[in-house]
């Protein structure tokens, strides 16, 4: 199974405000949509997808979420991924990652690895992979599970944060690339390049993101309370740039990390 180029994101989205994000997502055509247990908001996710997607079969939906790392440890990962699904209303999950590696090493990579292995194993969730992993952290991961089990790494990528050694490295695993934060919390949308770019396509600056992060082969998850962004940013998909707008994209990396959390973070590349 490959993940979808696009989905909708549920980052900070939370009440009636998910379930309403969610509902007008399904309805205009998206099919992926990503939650996480630390966002507080998988029942109303599935509330959402339970209504929304009455007519859609379930096959056709891409489901992901996250485990937090206080729920890492080998007798607390099955049981929090099934009380996950509860909330989703689901039997399983399509993707499910790790959120965090665990804190200072507090849970050894073998011993959560393991056990999301041993989920995926008892059809609990058909892919697995992790999130806001550094290139050692995967070398670690795919020594207790193999490369070929790691779907994604999600990593903060954007114009402005393109982190090239890491996505050279999940290349040659063969591990594809799940960009968060595309848009960088909206800095990149005022960014002049991107802006003269959109007007060049008749476009938005959310677009040309989106379409130059899927362009380079990663999928994208931004997120959304209004239903003409949902719109516009499924419109992405369609927009094709030039090789001389992708290379002007390109020379905007600053290495401008926006998402660090003292407590979480692992030694970035």
């Amino acid at each position: 199974m490959t993940i979808p180029a696009l989905g909708l994101g549920t980052f900070r989205l939370k009440d009636q405000v998910v379930i309403d994000s969610v509902a007008t997502a399904l309805e205009l055509g998206y099919r992926a949509i990503d939650t996480a247990q630390i966002y507080g908001n998988e029942a109303e996710v599935g509330q959402a997808v339970a209504v929304a997607a009455s007519g859609i079969d379930r096959d056709e939906l891409f489901v992901t979420s996250k485990i937090w790392t206080d729920n890492l440890a080998a007798d607390k990962l099955i049981p929090s991924l099934k009380d996950s699904l509860s909330k989703l209303r689901s039997d399983y999950l399509d993707l499910t990652l790790i959120h965090w590696p665990s804190p200072k090493g507090a849970v050894p990579v073998s011993e959560f690895m393991g056990a999301l292995a041993e989920a995926q194993k008892q059809g609990l969730t058909r892919q697995i992979g992790v999130s806001n992993f550094t290139i050692d952290l995967l070398r670690q991961a795919i020594e207790v599970v193999g490369k070929d089990a790691i779907a994604t790494n999600q990593i903060e990528l954007h114009p402005y944060l393109q982190n090239r050694k890491l996505v050279d490295f999940m290349h040659s695993q063969g591990v594809a690339v799940t960009s968060y934060m595309t848009l960088g919390y909206g800095k990149v949308l005022e960014d002049p390049v991107i802006q003269q770019i959109a007007a060049q396509h008749a476009a938005t600056p959310a677009q040309v993101t989106l379409a130059w992060a899927m362009q380079l082969g990663y999928a994208v998850i931004p997120s959304s309370t209004r239903r003409e962004n949902l719109a516009s940013n499924l419109k992405a998909r369609e927009l094709k740039l030039s090789n001389e707008d992708m290379g002007r994209i390109a020379t905007l990396d600053s290495g401008l990390r926006l998402t660090s959390p003292e407590r979480l973070a692992p030694a970035w590349d």
